[in-house]
């Protein structure tokens, strides 16, 4: 959950610095350049710690689904 909110606090971030950065170039094309490929590369890498808290959480629930309960293998299958 820390990384999530990591992540959503430097996306936030990340756009407030784009729109700073777009307008203290100087000139269209610099301007246009920092919309179209500086900012898209600058939100990618402020969502990554999204990407891996997703993947983490994903991580665990697989392991939650495996792990193995003596307690439950012990147990007679009820037979209907």
């Amino acid at each position: 959950m820390f990384l999530i909110a990591l992540g959503l606090v430097s996306v936030i971030a990340t756009g407030f610095g784009v729109v700073a950065w777009a307008i203290a170039v100087e000139g269209f094309w610099e301007t246009l350049a920092v919309v179209f490929v500086g900012a898209p590369l600058a939100l990618l890498v402020a969502a990554w710690p999204v990407a891996l808290g997703q993947a983490l959480r994903a991580i665990a629930d697989i392991g939650d689904a495996v792990t193995f309960d003596p307690a439950l293998a012990s147990a007679p299958a009820a037979r209907f």
